[in-house]
């Protein structure tokens, strides 16, 4: 395949999967995130070329035109191309956006996954997002909804029921997220868990009530967990 895309997985680079490392030994360019650790990207030969088309909050440098025009671009020049996102490809990763534009164009692609933080971030905060007799599903919502898109996320409709709720991207939101969760049903003593920088030397959890959420002050990247669930520690101490 001319081009891979690429899940780098959700910060520790040991949770690279074994594909994407090969893929990225091989690789004559590398297309990447802000957030991808320097150990991953050293992976790549030092011949490669490493092009940083990350995103901020806020600020996007690099529209996501761009980067589709990028890949089909090197794809069709026949290099060896690593598209390297954080977590996995095609959950919240504009990983769809970015095959449908190589599909478009013609140019071969393939996928490879990666641990998505929205399960990574509760496991290693000791949170089982799923457990017998308390919480038998869960559901990743986005936080960062594109005023442009047309769907809106009815977070009342999620409020009614039992799952649990994975929300990413949602920091700066937050506020508005949990008020309309506690306007559609959701208790204010529903135990809220806040995971920065999850399976990274700086990982923080907060955990506090959905009531007490609006509060805190939050920095991305974060994983909120929102359920019965969010309250569990089941991390191991100290960890490994």
């Amino acid at each position: 395949m001319s081009v891979a895309l690429v899940g780098a997985g959700p910060g520790d680079p040991e949770l690279l999967t074994l594909r994407a490392a090969r893929l990225l030994a091989q690789a004559e360019v590398v297309i990447h995130d802000r957030l991808i650790p320097h150990e991953v990207l050293d992976l790549a030969p030092p011949t490669a070329q490493r092009i940083d088309v990350g995103k901020r909050p806020g600020h996007a440098p690099v529209p996501q035109t761009e980067i589709n025009r990028l890949l089909v671009e090197h794809g069709r020049a026949g290099r060896r191309v690593v598209r390297l996102k954080g977590g996995d490809p095609f959950v919240f990763g504009r990983g769809g956006e970015e095959a449908a534009a190589l599909a478009a164009a013609g140019v071969a692609f393939e996928v490879v996954p990666g641990v998505s933080s929205a399960t990574a971030a509760p496991a290693v905060a000791g949170i089982p997002l799923t457990l017998r007799n308390r919480s038998l599903a869960f559901t990743v919502v986005t936080g960062h909804e594109d005023p442009a898109g047309g769907v809106e996320v009815d977070w009342e409709a999620h409020a009614v029921t039992d799952a649990t709720l994975v929300v990413l991207m949602g920091v700066e939101r937050i506020g508005r997220i949990a008020k309309r969760l506690i306007l559609g049903g959701r208790p204010t003593s529903t135990p809220v868990a806040v995971i920065h920088s999850a399976t990274t030397p700086h990982q923080q959890v907060v955990r506090c009530t959905l009531a007490e959420v609006d509060q805190l002050e939050l920095a991305a990247p974060s994983a909120i967990v929102i359920g019965e669930v969010a309250g569990t520690d089941l991390s191991r101490h100290p960890r490994p």
